[in-house]
């Protein structure tokens, strides 16, 4: 079975005026599936970069992205479009929800926009708000939750379309060490009870000990 995620001499330069930033180096890993991988190391080493490339939301200056053996290159935007909403699932740091829709409404939002039909989502939507914790918030708007809650929200969001890979940059950067450890707990729930492939991007070693594996990035370069 090919690694869930391969990359090969993967490079990334933004221009800032006249000047080319290096971000990403030739980069070269591979994720398997079922495994819970952190990404860390400092500010401005490429982390986020690296996640959103593999996650189809930026495109590499240079170098190869294969995920589950498909080369992220060689897609239509229709075909890219298709894999963020059905393979991959995206949790970020301040949570994206959409503030006047209530919880079972943001959970499903990815459902909607895949073209599906809600009806055929409801047990999938019950069994996600038991696995989140949520069955009794599901009628409430984000602003009646907290910081955790409405993370939970969007992990929920995440795993609706039963994704094979969950992408979360920074998943509790935004929460205080008790709530944060919860969220820890969830993901590392969901990676051990349901197989998922997780990648987070972390400043936190308390988060990064969740993980099967550390990948460092320091200067755009891998230091596993």
């Amino acid at each position: 079975m090919p690694p869930i995620i391969e990359t090969v001499n993967l490079c990334k330069t933004f221009s800032l005026g006249n000047v080319a930033v290096e971000v990403l180096k030739d980069i070269n890993l591979t994720i398997n599936e079922g495994e819970f991988v952190s990404i860390m190391g400092p500010s401005g080493s490429g982390k986020s970069t690296l996640l959103y490339l593999i996650g189809s939301l930026d495109k590499p200056t240079s170098g190869s992205i294969k995920v589950k053996g498909k080369e992220l290159a060689v897609m239509g935007d229709g075909e890219e479009s298709i894999l963020r909403r059905r393979t991959l699932g995206f949790v970020f740091q301040f949570y994206n929800l959409i503030p006047n829709l209530d919880v079972e409404e943001n959970i499903m939002l990815p459902v909607l926009l895949d073209g599906k039909r809600l009806k055929a989502y409801r047990h999938r939507l019950d069994e996600i708000l038991e696995t989140v914790g949520l069955t009794d918030r599901r009628q409430h708007t984000p602003r009646e939750l907290s910081g955790g809650q409405q993370q939970r929200v969007a992990i929920a969001r995440a795993l609706i379309n039963e994704p094979d890979l969950i992408l979360a940059d920074e998943p509790i950067g935004n929460l205080d060490t008790k709530t944060g450890m919860g969220i820890m707990d969830l993901l590392k729930r969901i990676n051990q009870e349901q197989g998922k492939t997780i990648v987070q991007v972390t400043h936190s070693m308390e988060a990064a000990a969740y993980s099967q594996r550390i990948i460092n990035l320091r200067d755009g370069k891998v230091w596993e």
